[in-house]
């Protein structure tokens, strides 16, 4: 049985791996001779009068390294227990298979929770403000509280994207981490710990191989999955030129709702998300209300929030009012949750340390704070 399914795993894996093949042409394919392994056990010749396929192509699929490739690559899988998803199993996420130029396959680490009613994606720029990152603190955080059922997709990257993981990690909230290289590495590396993390509540997903450089064009390719995968896509900050506007487009080809939090005329990090909104690619939002009702998401009465959850690990009503000033609030300074909360500077101060100790806010410099 499981000599079988290694068999079938390699003709799929080696398809994926022909020259001159791509996506849409491998399905045709597939679809022409029925299973995957009849396109390695054609003749040549029957293969070239395939239509789209040809003399140079039949050949090159009848090349022994595609198969010796894809053996390596087996190898790696059953080591690491990579979850191997080819577009016709039942595990493959169903959003990918509308999306013409998705992969053949992609390759998972974690848990498969690709199918949950309500994915998004969220990212964004590298070079992402700290007014940003609390926008997406507070959107995934408010999101959580009534869809705790959520998954958030992003790219690993620097900024917006680590933001969005994290944050979904602290709110207990699945998310996977589309990958522009192999599974043998993380890139970049300071995120080896949360992605060690993400596979615990969600997992890392790649269509590339072992042994591949996280080189440019790879994440153009991987940026059309983190589009592919998604109900939604949420820009939270992006130049003209960035990635997050690109992927932006790409949702946008395959009929997902685009939303983007709008920046100021003149910071160069906002005018692709203003971009955006004035192309009427993206709707306008600024916080987790707005997205949900972009996407006409009800609250479930009857699911166990995770601020409830929060809420009961309070020492106290005063830590409770704080951290409920600060959910409402970017960031405030310790003079101004006095005056809102009617407590001394010297109770809100000695609260605000319980908290921080708890990991639930961070000070910020000028004595001011902001949730975790």
């Amino acid at each position: 049985m499981i000599s079988n399914l290694t068999e079938l795993l390699k003709y799929q894996i080696a398809l994926s791996l022909v020259k001159g093949i791509g996506p849409k042409l491998a399905r045709n394919l597939v679809a022409y001779v029925g299973e995957v392994e009849e396109v390695f056990k054609q003749s040549e010749r029957s293969l070239s009068k395939i239509p789209g396929i040809g003399s140079v192509v039949a050949k090159s699929i009848k090349s022994a390294d595609v198969l010796e490739r894809a053996e390596e690559e087996i190898e790696f899988i059953l080591q690491h227990q990579i979850q191997p998803l080819f577009f016709t199993s039942p595990e493959f996420p169903s959003r990918l298979n509308y999306c013409d130029d998705a992969p053949l396959m992609i390759f998972l680490k974690g848990q498969n929770k690709l199918d949950s009613r309500k994915v998004i994606g969220i990212v964004g720029t590298r070079q992402s403000s700290e007014d940003a990152k609390i926008n997406c603190e507070k959107l995934v955080s408010g999101l959580a509280v009534n869809y705790p059922d959520l998954v958030i997709v992003s790219g690993l990257a620097y900024g917006i994207d680590v933001c969005a993981h994290q944050s979904a990690l602290k709110n207990s909230v699945a998310t996977y981490g589309v990958l522009a290289h192999g599974l043998d590495r993380i890139y970049p590396s300071l995120h080896r710990n949360t992605a060690a993390q993400m596979i615990g509540q969600g997992g890392l997903i790649t269509e590339f191989l072992t042994k591949t450089n996280p080189d440019k064009p790879n994440f153009v390719r991987r940026n059309r999955i983190v589009a592919g995968l998604v109900d939604a896509l949420i820009v939270v900050e992006s130049g003209i030129k960035g990635g997050a506007v690109i992927t932006a487009r790409i949702a946008s080809s395959y009929n997902r709702d685009v939303l983007a939090f709008p920046g100021c005329v003149n910071n160069e990090m906002a005018k692709g998300c203003n971009y955006l909104i004035k192309s009427n690619i993206a709707g306008l939002v600024e916080d987790a209300q707005d997205v949900a009702n972009a996407l006409g998401w009800e609250v479930d009465k009857n699911h166990n929030s995770v601020q409830k959850k929060i809420f009961n690990e309070f020492n106290n009503s005063e830590e409770e009012l704080l951290y409920t000033l600060l959910y409402n609030n970017k960031e405030m300074t310790a003079n101004e949750l006095s005056l809102a909360s009617n407590l001394p500077v010297s109770k809100v101060s000695a609260n605000m340390l319980s908290l921080e100790f708890a990991g639930m806010v961070k000070s910020l410099p000028g004595n001011a704070f902001r949730l975790l």
